[in-house]
């Protein structure tokens, strides 16, 4: 989305180490061990359809621990606390079934003395059983460097404050100059170093990150990069993060196989067991969450577009009334067939908008899915709009076999879509950043990978992909693209900046193939070339929202 601060902000890391001994759960527990902590109540259920099947939790608000949109690997991952590439095993279903849960917490709960509730619930409910153990797992180790000598700081801070302050330099770039990611490090330990690189360096380091470098004590250092998305548009001045560790720091990042803390699914059943008659009762759907006080502004005109939500407060700069609606509404905003009777301006002014959540609610951590409907409440209020959603053909794709080049799965691994490299650890991404994408997949129906390609290349795709290929059975591939964005400015540095020119025309319903002499490749050329597949274009219904009526300034505060 053009304002990716508002949904980011929203992120939530967890830096918890797993350091679980090993052994069978829960087997394997003796009837001296103590009994674990459960929930009071719990509502688990299937998750209802979303255009953003995105996890989100674990989020506490007002006596209730809440889990939305949880694969049973984001639930393990969050009861166990320990990383997705650290959970083995388990049936095929692990990463594509999603799930909520809504439990009751006893008073003074937190995010950490949950994990047990939430351990005994996928053991009750889910008949979840586990093992835990040390396996050889891929994962990036942190090392001195060819020199032999780091380029640190040795800390002589005795005041205990420790971390690292990430920044934008420059802070508000002007057309064309490619802003880079600043981490100013005090007192830092080598193993928090390598926490937080995972944490805040995610589009390059998709497996966890291992001190191996025997370094003791606490260090400062600075070190600047480019964020992966940027690293292409940045060219021959694209810093990388391995560059950034090797250069600045002294230190090199190499993906290897370490033996590292795991653990295996023995068995777990796909849906869980009912509900308890009390918890309808007890757990009634919250009322819906109100602003209190919502300002809304024409934006300065050199404002640059920014956002922020933190507690009960929402404060977002220089976003046009298209942008909002494509947030509130869950549009692809790379899709303008989703949207019609917008009027011209709608993409072009800008508005600031400082809203405060009414204060009897509590909003230590507020949920986006939450924020969606009291945000298309507001703009239906302040500017008069009236909507409805309809059926019209639109643009749309299916798949179709050409020659196909994909290898059979094994029907025991779990199904999935990654971001990254597959076991062979080959990243092509790291010598020709303008191939910026890299998704490998694992035991996946050709139906499913049509479904997923909205969210995994919502740039290119905006609408479920059908099968027509007549493949049948689950197949493992790798299909290495370049980002819309470095498609439609030619994979030129620089380019991509909010500037998007119109797919190519499709010529006998084919695709739009745009891959450039740069080494820009686009993902229907991908598709075409790697997978000996195509994706045609056809027109299809599909619900789009229609715009009656809106006003174009807002009601006076």
């Amino acid at each position: 989305m053009r304002i990716p601060a508002v949904v980011g902000l929203l992120a939530l890391f967890s830096g918890t180490a797993f350091c679980q001994a090993g052994g069978v759960s829960p087997a394997a527990t003796s009837s001296a061990s103590p009994q674990p902590s459960v929930f009071v109540l719990a509502d688990v259920h299937a998750s209802p359809f979303s255009n953003t099947p995105f996890f989100t939790g674990p989020l506490q608000s007002g006596g209730r621990y809440v889990l939305r949109n949880a694969t049973m690997l984001d639930l393990i991952t969050t009861a166990y606390g320990v990383d997705a590439e650290k959970v083995l095993g388990g049936p095929s279903w692990l990463e594509v079934d999603r799930f909520d849960v809504i439990a009751k917490v006893p008073a003074g709960t937190t995010v950490d003395t949950a994990k047990p509730m939430l351990q005994a619930l996928l053991a009750d409910r889910f008949k979840l059983a586990i093992k835990t153990d040390s396996q050889p797992l891929q994962a990036f180790a942190l090392t001195i460097g060819k020199a032999g000598k780091p380029k640190l700081k040795e800390s002589t801070d005795s005041t205990g404050s420790t971390g690292c302050q990430f920044a934008t330099d420059p802070a508000n770039p002007t057309p064309g100059v490619i802003a880079m990611l600043v981490a100013t490090c005090h007192a830092m330990t080598m193993d928090a170093l390598a926490d937080t690189l995972h944490q805040f360096a995610a589009g390059y380091l998709t497996s966890s990150v291992v001190n191996m470098t025997g370094l003791k004590g606490t260090w400062d250092f600075n070190f600047r990069w480019h964020g992966r998305g940027a690293l292409a548009r940045a060219g021959a001045d694209g810093v990388s993060i391995f560059d950034a560790v090797d250069k600045q720091l002294g230190l090199k990042l190499e993906l290897q196989k370490i033996s590292l803390p795991a653990i295996t699914v023995l068995s777990v059943d796909e849906k869980p067991t009912p509900n308890s008659p009390e918890v309808k009762a007890a757990l009634p759907p919250a009322p819906p969450a109100e602003f209190e006080v919502a300002v809304i502004k024409p934006s300065a005109q050199d404002e640059q577009p920014n956002g922020a939500i933190n507690g009960g407060q929402i404060n977002i700069q220089a976003i046009t009334l298209k942008d909002l609606i494509t947030i509130g509404w869950q549009i692809n905003p790379n899709d303008s067939e989703q949207l019609v009777g917008a009027p011209k301006w709608l993409g072009s002014d800008k508005f600031d908008i400082v809203a405060k959540i009414s204060s009897d609610k509590p909003v230590e951590q507020f949920p986006f899915d939450d924020l969606l409907p009291m945000l298309r409440a507001l703009l239906i209020d302040r500017f008069q709009m009236k909507v409805h959603t309809e059926d019209r053909p639109v643009d749309a794709y299916k798949l179709v076999a050409d020659k196909p080049k994909l290898a059979k799965a094994d029907p025991a691994n779990r199904t999935k879509c990654k971001e990254g490299p597959g076991p062979d650890g080959k990243d092509p991404r790291i010598t020709n950043p303008v191939l910026n994408r890299l998704l490998t997949c694992q035991n996946m129906t050709m139906a499913q990978f049509g479904d997923q390609l909205r969210t995994l290349a919502g740039g290119y795709i905006h609408s479920p992909v059908l099968d027509a290929t007549g493949l049948e059975g689950a197949y493992d591939f790798t299909i290495s693209f370049s980002g819309i964005g470095l498609v439609r400015n030619g994979g030129t540095p620089g380019a991509g900046r909010g500037v998007s020119a119109p797919e190519p025309s499709p010529s006998s319903g084919a695709a739009p193939t745009a891959s450039d002499p740069n080494g820009a490749l686009s993902l229907f050329d991908a598709i075409n070339k790697q997978l000996g597949l195509k994706l045609v274009k056809e027109k299809r219904p599909m619900p789009v929202l229609v715009i009656d009526h809106i006003e174009e300034k807002p009601t006076d505060n």
